[in-house]
Order: structure tokens, then sequence, then C-alpha cells
């Protein structure tokens, strides 16, 4: 079982327990149950979608940063031309899990 199966079937647990839970009608109007409201599935659906967002920037800057080490590695004399393109593409990953955070913050 590959680790992200292992955490999407913590995340349907933890969203399945809770309506084990959950209060019917009157009583959870009552005690604010906050757990099925439209605007607490919004704001989980909006963390996850970042917390994907930032798992898959982190994971392709460290397998574009490796590979660009190996290349360097492999051929000391081509650095400078394998440096440049390696540190714009890092950039416009990071840009893309910004882009990410701030759209979250602001929906």
């Amino acid at each position: 079982m590959s680790k992200f199966s292992k955490v999407l079937l913590v995340v349907t647990l933890a969203l399945a327990a809770g309506s084990v839970f959950a209060q019917e009608g009157a009583a959870a109007a009552a005690t604010g149950g906050w757990l099925g409201s439209a605007l607490a599935v919004k704001y989980f659906a909006y963390f996850f979608a970042l917390g994907l967002a930032v798992y898959g920037g982190t994971t392709g800057q460290s397998k574009a940063a490796a590979v660009a080490l190996e290349g360097i590695a492999r051929n000391p004399a081509a650095a400078d031309k394998i440096q440049t393109p390696m540190i714009l593409a890092l950039a416009l990953m990071e840009s893309l899990v910004i882009f990410a955070l701030i759209s979250t913050f602001l929906v």
C-alpha cells in the first residue's frame, strides 16, 4: 500500500467518523454542530487542496534538484548551463504553491 493510499484512507476514515457522532436536527443547531456545516466542509476542502499543492510542489522541487545535481556531478563543466534553468524551474514550482496558498486564504 503506497504512502498516498494510506493518507487517503486516514482522511476518509476521519471524515466518516464525524457522521457517527453527529447530532441530528435541532440538537445539532442548538449546540452549534459545526462538523456537518457547509463552511467546515469548505475550509477542509481548501486546506486539503493546499496540502496537496504543497506536497506536489515539494516533490517536484526535490526531484528537479536531484536530477540537476546528478547532472552537475556527471559533468561539472556544464554546471552553469544546468544551474540557471534549474533555479528558474524551482521558482516557477514555488510560485504555484504560493498561488495555492493565496487562493486558499482569499476564498
